[in-house]
Formats: C-alpha cells, structure tokens, sequence
C-alpha cells in the first residue's frame, strides 16, 4: 500500500523508525524524459544503497509508462544487475518522454495527468507492494513526480537533465557530459575552420538556458557564444569577426545555444503545438547564414545534436549521479517524500520538489561566468 508517514497513522519519527528497521521494503525506480549520461549511476546508486538496507528495487522500464498495469512493465534489480552500469550511456531501463505522463506541452506549459492514468498506476504500484517510488527525471517529469505526490504516492525526485537548468541544485548529472562533448566538438572545428579561413557554427542544446553554450563555449575557446539570456545583435557579432580578420585572425568559432533568439527574437523550432513540447534547433543555420552575408566570409553550421546526450558520462557525472542516488534511498529511510535531491556548495542534500519546477534556472547576465566570458574577450552579441 503505498501510505505516507501522515497517512500511516504514525508520527514522522515513528515512521522514520519504522522504514529505517524493516528488511521487507519494496521501493521503485524510474527515469523519465531524455536520457542523460548518468543515467546508469544514479540507478547503481539506489540499488547499492538499498541493498544495504535489505529492501527490494524494482527499475520501471520506459519512466511513468511502466506503472500502468497495461502495457506497463517493470524488472527486479539486484546488486549482480548493476555490476559495471555506471560507466554505461543511456540507462538501463529505458525511457520516454512521450506518452500518459507528459506534463509539458508547447513551450512549457503545465499540464496536469488525468485521474483515471494516476488511479490506474496507484492500483498497480500497491499490488506489487512498492511503497515509495524514486523518479529520475527534468522538470518535466518532476512536475508529474510532485502531481503524484500530492495524490498521496511516496515520491522522491532526482534531477536530470544536459540543461543544467533545474532550479534549487547547483548542478545537475549529465551537465558535464555535455559540456565535454561540446569542448570536444570545437577542439574538431577549431583545426578545420583554421585550415580553410571559415567561420565556424556550432549549434548546442540547453533549450530555454544557455548554460551548455556558455560553459562549453568558454572551456573550448570560442570566440562568441550566442544564448538565450542575452538579446544579440547579429550586425555586432559580424563586426567583431571583421575586426577579428583585420587583426590577422584567420577564423572564429561561433557557439549558438539552440535557444537563443533570432531573427526579430523569435525562437527557432521544429513543430509547435501538439501533445509535446516543441523541438528547438535551426538558430545555428541562420546565424550561419547572416554571418556569412555580413562577413562575406565562408561559413559552415554544424548541429551537435544528440551526441551531447549520448555516450558514456564523464567521471564527475558517475560520481554525482552515484551520490544522488544514495541520497534518494536516504530521504525515503528518513520519511522525506515530496523532496528532490540537490546539489550545493559541493553537498549533497535535498529541497521540496516544489522549489525545482516552478521556473527554469537561467543564466543570470550579470554573473561571475558571463563577467569571465567578456574578460576573455568573447562576444557575446550585446
């Protein structure tokens, strides 16, 4: 029966003694949403964790999806499962951001999962006796983690996402990965936009923030990094590269985060509406091609895509992804449902899912970071 310490009856120290002693806990783990190397970490985390315990984890496969008795499924997960997953792109349960569940539609609009889609997941998750559910997802699933909460599931969220753009965490897995791919990529164009005198494109992910872009940009030498929290001018990012080839500069990398503005600041997307949030990308192209009108030089775009959510996750991404799936095992021992896991000051700890969801973490244009981008000399088109 899924119960919370309020509705068990027991005072929350009561409770909290009640789970921390008992060797006969089932719990439940499931990542929903883009996968996100770190994946694998984070559920290597929570079975080691729970193990120690005594209790039993069940992975859900393809996120919410698995707990519906129909078309759902689910597998058991025991310490011999887990054995070398962390080093692992992907994740082993596979995963969704379509279906029942989604919570985000059109540009980020909220929408809530009907009752009957909830009653049937509630009935199936207390048949097979589950009695608190870890959801590893972005704010989109965090947002269906917290509905599921108030409906009475115990519910303890973990943030993923690339984006790094969770609000109440520092830092969220995968971030890393990203950024390394990023640097990777423009360590590539660097050589071959040096040999034949171009401008070179790339083309980032980050959705709504710039945190990809800006990070990356800077760790991998760009020249001007284009993101969605700074309005460019697209004419000062032309004269710059100018001044660069009067100084003798024989090309410039230009990062464009897949959010950013162009064109009168109107985002540039693949569809708009439906049952899904829309699918940003093409800002790199026509900046591309402005550039390459206003410079006269060539130019060439390239979209990194999916490689910067593919692959195997960088070292620190193990490691986060590790402590943040001990920690969630953790929160459900002590009773604390409805939190997220976060990440500050280099501690691992927890906050009410509710601060993560309600807005997106952006790039503050008067921050440390972008005050270092401008010391660098990167235009950032302003």
């Amino acid at each position: 029966m899924v119960l919370s310490f309020r509705q068990s009856g027991k005072s929350y120290s009561q409770y909290r003694a009640y789970s921390a002693t008992r060797l006969d806990m089932k719990i439940g783990v499931l990542n929903s949403g883009g996968d996100c190397p770190g994946l694998n970490a984070v559920i290597n985390g929570v079975v080691g964790a729970a193990d120690k315990l005594g209790w039993e984890v069940y992975g859900f496969i393809d996120g919410f999806e698995g707990l519906l008795p129909e078309g759902g499924d689910y597998i058991k997960l025991t310490p011999n499962d887990t054995i070398g997953i962390a080093k692992l792109g992907g994740t082993i349960l596979g995963t969704t951001n379509k279906g029942h569940f989604a919570a985000k539609v059109g540009e980020g609009d909220i929408a809530k999962i009907p009752r009957g889609i909830i009653d049937a997941a509630r009935e199936n998750v207390n048949q097979l006796g589950i009695e608190a559910l870890i959801v590893i997802g972005g704010d989109g699933s965090l947002t269906t983690a917290l509905q599921m909460n108030h409906e009475g599931f115990n519910v303890v969220g973990v943030p993923k996402t690339i984006d790094n753009d969770l609000q109440a965490t520092a830092m969220t897995f995968g971030f890393d990965s990203a950024v390394t791919s990023v640097v990777d990529a423009l360590d590539r164009l660097q050589t071959t936009g040096q040999s034949h005198k171009r401008i070179m494109v790339l083309e980032v992910m980050g959705r709504h923030a710039g945190w990809i872009a800006l990070w990356g940009g800077i760790a991998g030498g760009a020249h001007a990094i284009l993101i969605p929290e700074i309005d460019f001018d697209i004419d000062k990012v032309a004269d710059f590269i100018k001044q660069r080839e009067a100084d003798g500069k024989r090309s410039s990398l230009v990062v464009v985060a897949e959010g950013a503005r162009v064109s009168g600041g109107q985002l540039v997307t693949k569809n708009r509406g439906g049952a899904s949030e829309v699918t940003l990308g093409g800002a790199g192209d026509i900046v591309a091609d402005q550039l390459s009108a206003k410079t006269g030089k060539e130019t060439r775009s390239c979209v990194l895509g999916h490689l910067q959510r593919g692959g195997s996750p960088t070292a620190i991404d193990r490691i986060l992804g590790a402590r943040f799936g001990v920690k969630a095992v953790k929160l459900i021992e002590s009773g604390k449902f409805g939190r997220m896991v976060s990440y500050e000051a280099y501690h691992v700890g927890s906050v009410p899912i509710e601060q993560a969801v309600h807005k997106l973490r952006l790039v503050d244009p008067d921050s440390e970071m972008v005050d270092t981008a401008r010391a660098l000399g990167i235009c950032l088109g302003d």
